[in-house]
């Protein structure tokens, strides 16, 4: 339980940290064009302009076999063109004639995909991979085991095939076959009789047998893997998108919405680049290259939200039919994040900070970075309380303070520079490790250089921190030159901060 949830436990009645929607995407064994050239020629034996006619053929295969797995199911084969929310369609499907397990429709629709096409070069033509437009088939289907999902599959060489699935399905499946019970809405748990139990249940999610799992989906869906040319051929699979939501679950509509605008104006106002690099465990530094952007959302009732974005992964904050609070780790490029794995070094096997990659095997590595991101988002927001009878304090904050017969000026919380210092101090980048006097220095805008003057801006800040930590709202780290804001010091300078640009009318 982190410190968000131990301060708003009255309020709270339940809290679930369980993957939301996951894609997985399955590639065979063809690289680049060379290989494809030299699989043609050698491998198949044909001319590389018989190819393309070959390809045809087998689309057809692949169309004529999605229509006749819906014939004996009995269930609809539609081709669309344009735009068009398959979503909405099957959806549509499953409430009107109460579909509860089985295939639900098969979807045929003209997407641009990456394929091959025969192009002129020196000597004789060659195969190249390109983008074109083509047939593609969704299977919707309500699993046993997985609830509402879909197998994608494109119609023309290389057969790429795309799974989705959902956590929050996954789980109402497991929890139903146990009995235990609880409320779904959507993709989410509205009420939870056991959440211990169900957050057992949710961390299995990532250690099922996927690869196996995804490998039978593949042989029902893509009858060309039994075709002799590709019967060797095996999917590698590859996590394409995963979002990881932690819920807290309100006791009612009320409780949330009192301190849900001030968790957006906290984290609007308060979190910068850097503690969103913090939140998902990364550092920012000189060789960053990429943008840090928040995009904030208040002015709509209902669906206001906050989404921080750091390349092309997100962290995000909702609410969900408003009395549950959602913080989501959306993560589509796993390589800007860093985990230990065995490396070979010198050959000595060592375990080293490597990227991490979109490998099914690392399934696992895609929660700890996902939940650890939300839980520090939520941590860094148990600050946030109504700015009322923390301003109370103020008083004290602003009043000279005697310790040890050493007088200690107070603080003006209307200042301009008070307030920069406050801000600097519960910077995000500091959550983790701490702070130095250099750091509250380079906040501040204190410059690196002449060298004669660092002494003196030094023990300007030094005397600025002094007064923190004789009033309790910093302490030192141990053995250490780093402080440490306490909780004490992040609820009252974070209600200062928030006061300071929100006002007092709006924050009371």
């Amino acid at each position: 339980m982190n410190d968000f949830v131990k301060k708003f436990a009255p309020a709270i009645i339940g809290m679930l940290s369980c993957f939301d929607r996951v894609i997985f995407k399955g590639h065979l064994p063809f690289g680049g064009d060379a290989h494809l050239n030299s699989f043609v020629d050698h491998v198949l034996g044909i001319r590389r302009k018989d190819f393309i006619p070959m390809l045809e053929k087998l689309s057809h295969k692949l169309v004529d076999h999605a229509k006749a797995l819906a014939q004996q199911a009995g269930r609809p084969y539609e081709y669309r063109q344009g735009k068009f929310r398959k979503e909405n369609f099957i959806q549509n499907i499953i409430r009107c004639e109460a579909i509860t397990e089985g295939l639900v429709a098969v979807l045929c629709c003209q997407e641009t995909c990456r394929t091959v096409k025969l192009r002129h070069a020196a000597g004789r033509p060659e195969l190249v991979f390109a983008y074109r437009p083509q047939r593609v088939l969704y299977y919707y289907r309500i699993d046993p085991e997985f609830g509402l999902m879909y197998v994608r599959v494109q119609t023309w060489f290389p057969y790429t095939i795309q799974v989705y699935v959902n956590g929050h399905d996954w789980l109402a499946q497991q929890m139903t076959g146990k009995r235990m019970g609880f409320c779904q809405r959507d993709n989410a748990f509205s009420q939870i009789d056991s959440p211990r139990r169900a957050q057992r249940l949710a961390d299995r999610f990532c250690r099922l047998p996927w690869i196996k799992q995804l490998s039978r989906w593949a042989g029902e869906f893509n009858p060309l893997l039994r075709e002799p040319w590709l019967k060797k051929s095996n999917y590698y699979w590859t996590i394409e998108q995963a979002e990881y939501a932690t819920d807290v679950i309100f006791a009612s509509r009320s409780q949330l919405a009192g301190i849900y605008h001030r968790l957006l104006d906290y984290a609007t106002v308060n979190f910068g680049a850097q503690d969103i690099l913090t939140f998902l465990g990364r550092k920012l530094h000189g060789n960053f290259q990429g943008e840090v952007l928040t995009d904030s959302k208040k002015d709509r009732a209902p669906g206001a939200r906050i989404k921080h974005r750091m390349k092309d992964n997100w962290l995000k904050m909702y609410d969900k039919f408003g009395h549950i609070l959602r913080v989501e780790t959306v993560i589509n490029n796993p390589r800007e994040f860093r985990v230990r794995r065995q490396r070979m070094r010198n050959g000595t096997p060592q375990m080293l900070w490597c990227p991490m990659n979109k490998g099914v095997a690392n399934f696992y590595q895609f929660e700890r970075v996902a939940r650890a991101a939300n839980e520090r988002y939520l941590e860094a927001l148990a600050v946030v309380d109504d700015p009322a009878p923390s301003y109370q304090q103020v008083e004290r904050l602003a009043e000279r303070k005697v310790v040890r017969q050493r007088s200690y000026a107070g603080f003006n919380p209307a200042s301009s520079s008070d307030v920069r210092l406050f801000q600097a101090v519960l910077h995000g980048d500091h959550l983790l490790r701490g702070f130095y006097n250099r750091d509250i220095r380079r906040l501040l805008g204190f410059p690196d250089k002449p060298p004669s003057l660092l002494r003196k801006w030094a023990a300007q800040v030094g005397r600025l921190l002094k007064r923190l930590h004789v009033r309790g709202l910093i302490a030192k780290i141990p053995h250490t030159r780093r402080w440490r804001t306490t909780a004490i010091g992040q609820k009252l300078l974070g209600a200062i901060v928030q006061l300071h640009y929100h006002g007092l009318a709006k924050a009371a």
